[in-house]
């Protein structure tokens, strides 16, 4: 049965009070938490990349829109508008939920006290009132205006649908690749990280020097011939005293490392390689050469790759060292890109990938990583989510020692980091866009990049423990071991973190 002119005039008007109540009481929830807001924009998949300026528009358009159709003149404009924004909702919940590598929490107002599905059900049926609002309010026009027409009508709508959903499509588009290529710190965590376990090592001189067969094995800085076996759920320990065939060498700082069966003692200031089988864990001398060297990693049990000072200014570069029956040291001048002093701006962190077979060498100071091959090649280099790409520095040259020294404390960018498989694990410095500072005062943030694809990931935090926060950390499949003051922790990295590892290695 046909509504008459009255009942028409009358649902027109809940219809458009509906919009307005609608749009204002989410207007100002938005503006009244608009920090919780646009940190919950910054976890969007769709819109993480604009979220600071989504944040502003969004509301701001809500409350024009509600003008609009308030203003007897403009609101077929604003129906128009309305049904618009309400499609680009219901487009950005149907790719969340269908397109999105991971689902994130709600953006604030009445989505917030709905679930996905909920709202989803709940913009189409707004869809169909402003829809049912556009075709009495166009009924209602005198016979010379365009919208009275129907072929005007249905191209408005077409064209109105066909606009709204590709600006979502195309925000998403670009912000998945801003987020992953190009990103502006801007942080997502796409999964969670749970606490399994804690253990006291009564001590926070421990270090990771290796694992096998579902044992971790952890060095002591203070004690460096003693090392702790523990499985891999943090229950069993055990602990035993490395032999060395010789106790003449002035080491400074010793460390073991463990590549089953063989263990190995070396302190690269001193330019000495102890090797022995973790059966016995007896040391024998294996190579004692010119070549002195830091922050050292085994790519096999015969070949390191280092960081050394072998240039006539003293400038780091990193090598490798061959020490079997002929040993021999390979060096790339290339690979480390000097800022400043070629010292300090290039310090940095070594890691071997054993599954991509890669070295991975990333800076301290600044937001960049190399990954060569074995022969010290250069793959490519990478950048870390945040925007600090050169080292912010000072260094003094103290003439009377002969010695150059940082002149005043630098801008740490990547504290810590770790390889697992094709994933970097890294432990920054710094707070990115959009995240709470309580947070940030409660935990430490690992960042996530996959080594394949050379992208940006995800992140996740590691909380502190009695106000200590994480200092050093590894990782093993989706197990990741924190150091936080004299404790190690155990944290089970959920899929949605781990989804990327990949045992294929890339051509």
């Amino acid at each position: 049965m046909r509504l008459n002119t009255k009942i028409q005039k009358l649902f027109l008007e809940f219809i458009c009070l509906l919009y307005i109540l609608l749009f204002v009481y989410a207007a100002v929830s938005k503006l009244l938490d608009f920090e919780n807001f646009r940190v919950q924009l910054g976890q969007s998949p769709l819109l993480s990349a604009f979220a600071g300026s989504i944040a502003w528009i969004v509301p701001v358009l809500e409350l024009f829109i509600s003008l609009l159709i308030v203003l007897k003149r403009w609101r077929i404009i604003g129906l128009f508008a309305a049904f618009s924004l309400m499609v680009m909702f219901t487009s950005y919940i149907y790719i969340i939920l269908n397109y999105s590598s991971f689902v994130p929490c709600s953006c604030g107002g009445i989505l917030e006290k709905m679930g996905w599905m909920e709202h989803f059900f709940f913009n189409s049926v707004f869809i169909i009132l402003a829809a049912a609002g556009i075709l009495i309010l166009a009924g209602m026009m005198p016979q010379v205006h365009p919208i009275s027409k129907p072929a005007a009508l249905a191209s408005a709508f077409s064209l109105t649908s066909f606009f709204s959903i590709g600006i979502v499509a195309l925000l998403f588009m670009l912000s998945e690749d801003i987020m992953h290529h190009r990103n502006n710190f801007v942080r997502r965590f796409p999964g969670d990280a749970v606490k399994v376990d804690e253990i006291d090592l009564k001590f926070s001189s421990y270090y990771f020097a290796g694992s096998a067969n579902d044992q971790i094995y952890l060095g002591n800085y203070t004690a460096p011939l003693l090392v702790t076996k523990l499985d891999t759920v943090l229950q069993k320990k055990k602990e035993f005293k490395i032999h060395p065939n010789r106790t003449n060498f002035l080491f400074q700082s010793v460390q073991v490392r463990i590549l089953p069966p063989y263990f190995y003692l070396i302190d690269g200031s001193v330019p000495v390689i102890f090797k022995g089988k973790i059966k016995d864990w007896n040391a024998y001398v294996k190579w004692n050469g010119a070549t002195t060297f830091s922050h050292y990693q085994l790519i096999d049990s015969l070949t390191l790759a280092f960081r050394s000072n072998n240039t006539r200014k003293g400038e780091s570069i990193l090598g490798s060292l061959y020490f079997g029956d002929k040993s021999k040291a390979h060096f790339n001048a290339n690979l480390l890109q000097k800022q400043i002093d070629g010292i300090f701006d290039v310090d940095g962190m070594l890691h071997y990938d054993k599954d991509l077979q890669k070295l991975l060498y990333i800076y301290l100071y600044r937001n960049q990583f190399i990954v060569a091959d074995k022969a010290l090649n250069l793959n490519y280099r990478g950048k870390t989510v945040d925007t600090i790409s050169k080292a912010q520095i000072k260094v003094a040259n103290v003439a009377s020692r002969q010695e150059r020294k940082l002149a005043t404390p630098p801008l740490v960018v990547n504290k810590t980091s770790a390889v697992c498989k094709n994933l970097l694990f890294v432990n920054s410095a710094l707070l990115g866009k959009y995240e709470p500072t309580e947070m940030w005062k409660e935990a430490s943030i690992i960042d996530i990049y996959n080594l394949n694809t050379n992208t940006y990931q995800g992140s996740f935090y590691i909380y502190n423990i009695k106000k200590e926060k994480l200092k050093n950390f590894f990782v093993l499949d989706d197990n990741f071991y924190g150091f936080v003051g004299h404790y190690l922790v155990h944290y089970k990295l959920s899929n949605r973190l781990t989804d990327s590892y990949q045992n294929k290695r890339p051509k």
